[in-house]
């Protein structure tokens, strides 16, 4: 998979650079990943609701294809884009998502925090109280638990947030690891469409480590994560 670190770029040129890629490749063209940070941004899902803008004030607003509800993105925060064609890599949407979560809770690990999965939440959490606990949740995923029974986020901050796009078996849009944000801009909306939810960074947990840093070890863990 080759990697590109695109810096600090404009999210809506960006998305349409991965469109393009989309729509134009064959199957034979390389997986890619794309790896930056956004200017200021709320993006809205397929499914986003504008209840969940609360106050965006001067901050840009994007409607894009990816699913889910609002979200936000800025400096501080590494956003992941693997741009893969899942027909050659042997599993499914659902897998994929998982695959994504596991790279961010692995790269959490190897700074020593504790990422949890909510059932019918996608995204990775971490404890409020103790982020390197391993106790495991209330929330957790399991067969047969009622969209509504899972979500609940007592105690718990995202860390990570997810969003994708599948055209023609191949994926596009991502997941975004907070890693040392102002983090003011979540108050203004309901993140992800959760009323109350807490977002957080790895500066708010105690682990003092770069951007760039951070993207290293989440990149290595795509790399073996994704791979067929």
């Amino acid at each position: 998979m080759l990697v590109r670190k695109l810096g600090q770029v404009d999210y809506v040129e960006t998305v349409l650079a991965m469109q393009r890629f989309t729509d134009s490749r064959t199957p034979e063209t390389p997986d890619e990943l794309w790896l930056c940070e956004n200017n200021p941004v709320f993006t809205q899902g397929i499914a986003g609701k504008s209840d969940h803008l609360l106050n965006p004030g001067d901050i840009q607003i994007v409607q894009t294809n990816r699913g889910g509800q609002v979200t936000y993105h800025g400096p501080g925060q590494v956003v992941a884009y693997p741009l893969i064609d899942l027909r050659r890599t042997g599993y499914f949407v659902k897998e994929y998502v998982y695959r994504l979560e596991e790279a961010v809770i692995r790269t959490l690990a190897h700074i020593g925090v504790i990422g949890h999965r909510v059932a019918h939440a996608p995204g990775v959490y971490v404890r409020l109280d103790d982020p390197h606990s391993h106790a495991m949740l209330a929330q957790r995923p399991q067969k047969g638990l009622a969209k509504d029974e899972a979500q609940d986020f007592a105690g718990l901050g995202k860390i990570a947030a997810l969003g994708i796009k599948v055209s023609r078996h191949c994926t596009y849009h991502g997941v975004a690891l907070n890693v040392n944000m102002d983090l003011e801009p979540y108050t203004r909306i309901n993140p992800c469409g959760y009323v109350g939810l807490r977002t957080v960074d790895l500066s708010t947990m105690g682990v003092n480590i770069t951007s760039d840093e951070a993207a290293e070890v989440l990149t290595d863990q795509l790399r073996r994560r994704l791979a067929p």
